[in-house]
């Protein structure tokens, strides 16, 4: 019979996510040792009027519209976020291959989806010789 050993915290310290993320498919000096499935996070946001009212006027002359690159960062941190709370909710430390999928809805309001897989990872054990135990 195999002891349950729990996965260790890989997250970066100072992470504001309880798994680590990662847009790479593996995770270099680290195996996954169990794969849970996919995860995903999702938000639906719309401007108030006061703010796509400023926003229309900025776009006039071109250049950075700040109301919509603040929406869409908290838009992307929320969905990251819901997407972590789920792989954790599962058991998972870690989510690889992280995508970010993003959509208009009726022209008013934007949604933001992250996806990826949710897995459990290890460090890769090495000998002394640096050989690959795994």
């Amino acid at each position: 019979m195999t002891q349950y050993i729990p996965p260790p915290h890989v997250a970066p310290q100072g992470s504001p996510y309880p798994v680590l993320v990662s847009t790479m498919n593996d995770l270099p000096g680290y195996r996954a040792d169990m794969v849970f499935g996919e995860v995903f996070g999702l938000t639906v946001r719309s401007r108030d009027f006061g703010s796509n009212f400023t926003a229309s006027f900025r776009s006039l002359g071109g250049g950075e519209v700040p109301e919509y690159t603040q929406m869409l960062a908290e838009s992307r941190h929320v969905a990251v976020m819901r997407m972590c709370q789920m792989a954790h909710q599962m058991g998972a430390n870690a989510i690889l291959a992280m995508r970010f999928d993003c959509n208009e809805i009726a022209q008013t309001m934007s949604e933001v989806a992250a996806y990826g897989t949710a897995v459990i990872v290890r460090p890769v054990d090495y000998n002394r010789d640096g050989a690959n135990d795994s």
